[in-house]
């Protein structure tokens, strides 16, 4: 089950879903790529996923959706969508107790990822479906320039089809980034991650391999501190 989360948002901006778990420890921040928005089915299945494991889900629009209902995001837009994850996280963090993770699908999931390498405070980890590594056709546009600021866990999920990068490409990035990281592939599905038109048991896979992942950063990060 899921709320409209603008009700109950103290900030009129933060326009979405709220999924609630009867118990939770853990808040996933989910939005959206820029030709969708949160009512996108691979966002509502992921979201249900997670819930469904005892995360508490916003799944929320960007501020460029909420002022245009179709389209892609103009160039100005990049700095406000970061600011509306930066209110929606902390929004979360002041109803939700426990860890706040934060990410979305392609450019929402690229936004998460720049906000994160400005303000590693305010998330615990990335989860980040089909990032866009570059336009297609254009594997010299590489969108990495902040990955070397990354630091907190970050799991990607990318699709061997999707034009934005392949999965070699995707290795190669991956490697500019100093924190505990990880690739899952997805066999033969595109940029919307929809492998032969269904999503199947993908969304319950993301979030065991999510949160194995999750397990093992802590006990890696816990032996570099002792």
């Amino acid at each position: 089950m899921f709320t409209p989360f603008q009700d109950l948002a103290a900030d009129p901006h933060i326009r979405g879903f709220l999924h609630a778990p009867s118990q939770s420890g853990k808040t996933i921040v989910l939005t959206h790529g820029a030709g969708a928005n949160c009512q996108s089915k691979l966002l509502i299945e992921m979201s249900e996923a997670f819930a469904a494991s005892g995360f508490a889900v916003l799944r929320f629009d960007l501020p460029f959706r909420l002022e245009r209902r179709f389209g892609p995001p103009s160039p100005g837009s990049a700095a406000r969508d970061r600011e509306g994850l930066r209110r929606a996280a902390m929004l979360m963090k002041e109803k939700q107790p426990g860890l706040v993770f934060l990410g979305g699908h392609s450019y929402g999931g690229r936004q998460s990822s720049m906000l994160v390498s400005e303000d590693p405070g305010l998330a615990d980890g990335l989860l980040l479906l089909s990032y866009p590594l570059h336009p297609p056709k254009k594997p010299a546009q590489l969108r990495t320039a902040h990955l070397p600021k990354l630091g907190k866990p970050a799991f990607f999920v990318h699709g061997t089809r999707d034009p934005f990068g392949t999965i070699p490409e995707m290795q190669s990035a991956l490697k500019l980034i100093p924190a505990p990281h990880a690739l899952l592939e997805v066999d033969g599905a595109g940029h919307d991650l929809f492998a032969k038109k269904a999503l199947g048991e993908l969304p319950a896979r993301v979030v065991s391999e999510f949160c194995g992942f999750l397990g093992k950063s802590v006990a890696r990060e816990g032996q570099s501190s002792a």
